[in-house]
């Protein structure tokens, strides 16, 4: 069965990917008129001055560029968080010169927030403030999401079939996702300066969905917290995991390490609100499972029963958003886990379970990117977002 795309529109096709079990088409030129926007701009939020070899300079402040479409049919705006190493553009295009998120929601009535964290992009990096940069090599941009095949570090690698071009190096969609590479503050430092800015940009535009994506997820769940009346939907794209101790990479015949404690509160480095209360995260009891659901996925670690709540991410409706061949397949489970015992139900949402597959981490670069954008508003209509 064809459909025809001059009139089914990409929200519908992946509608009826989840529904008929179809795979996934590419949304064409034909579905993305010209863009109207009633305004276009931006704004910086946050931030204070400080004194630096007796110069005044501003650090902790973030960049925000905004569209407002000129038929604003949502009621809510999107605020797009971007992850590690990267900036906003990171939703204003792709690496082989399609339209991004940011256009792909405007297009369907929503306005949109995009960020610079502090310290990244046009949010400029102060060392004497952030102190020694972090940085992104091409090389692990290759074992990550442009070659992961090749490299086959998680059992669900070899999947990977989305990436815009043949990963190596100097292929020119790969020069164009390392040329957006960016110094960023060391995690989690990233976090505690985003944190005190986004909160400050939630107050200033009202309800707000949070769109967040990898080092930028402890960051859809802060906001929740220090603002569980504003924010009325979390979409989390891969957010960072797994809860409490990082996961380690090193290929078959072992495929996973337990690596050092990240997220000491579970989802964020910094403090959340559990019930009952702790006053630090040693508080909590944490415990390993036993086995591994299946032989490709990461043995969880999870609180000990019973498991304290997290009341202010019961609140409102949490999309979690996993790709098929990402490193994030192997322990986005340990999320969902996790946050169920918390009390929290999210929509788990796997890419491949609607015919959408073969993608990384990187997805929203990726050449299907409309079609995971069509799910995701897909699953904001059905909430009534």
């Amino acid at each position: 069965m064809k459909l025809n795309r001059t009139i089914v529109p990409s929200i519908c096709i992946a509608l009826l990917a989840a529904v008929f079990g179809f795979a996934a088409m590419t949304t064409n030129a034909q579905d993305n008129p010209p863009l109207n926007l009633a305004r276009d701009g931006f704004f910086y939020i946050g931030g204070k001055t400080t004194k630096i070899k007796g110069k005044t300079h501003m650090a902790g402040q973030m960049y925000v560029e905004y569209r407002i479409p000129a038929k604003q049919t949502q009621p809510y705006p999107i605020i797009f968080v971007h992850g590690g190493t990267r900036s906003g553009a990171n939703w204003t295009g792709t690496s082989d010169g399609r339209e991004g998120w940011a256009q792909y929601f405007a297009r369907r009535g929503f306005a949109v927030y995009v960020v610079d964290q502090p310290g990244r992009g046009r949010s400029a990096y102060v060392p004497e403030v952030y102190g020694p940069p972090r940085f992104a090599d091409a090389e692990s941009a290759q074992q990550r999401y442009l070659q992961q095949a090749k490299y086959n570090l998680w059992p669900q690698a070899k999947l990977h079939n989305q990436w815009p071009g043949t990963g190596e190096i100097e292929d020119p969609a790969s020069h164009q996702i390392i040329g957006s590479f960016l110094p960023e503050v060391a995690f989690p430092g990233s976090v505690a300066f985003t944190h005190e800015a986004m909160v400050q940009l939630i107050d200033k535009i009202g309800p707000s969905i949070m769109l967040v994506h990898s080092q930028g997820g402890p960051l859809g769940w802060l906001a929740a917290e220090a603002r569980p009346d504003l924010v009325r939907a979390i979409v989390a794209v891969e957010p960072n995991g797994p809860p409490g101790r990082t996961v380690r990479f090193v290929g078959a015949p072992d495929w996973f390490k337990d690596g050092g404690v990240e997220l000491p509160y579970g989802l964020t480095p910094l403090p959340i609100t559990f019930s009952p209360p702790i006053k630090d995260p040693s508080e909590l009891n944490w415990v390993r499972e036993d086995k591994p659901d299946s032989p490709d996925l990461v043995t969880c670690w999870k609180q000990a029963e019973p498991a304290r709540q997290l009341p202010n991410l019961q609140r409102m409706p949490i999309a979690l958003i996993t790709a098929e061949a990402s490193y994030h397949a192997a322990y986005d489970h340990c999320i969902v886990r996790f946050l169920n015992q918390a009390g929290v139900q999210p929509s788990w949402i796997k890419l491949a379970e609607l015919g959408i597959r073969g993608n990384s981490h990187n997805m929203m670069q990726e050449k299907n990117s409309d079609d995971i954008a069509g799910v995701i508003a897909e699953w904001l209509r059905k909430n009534n977002l």
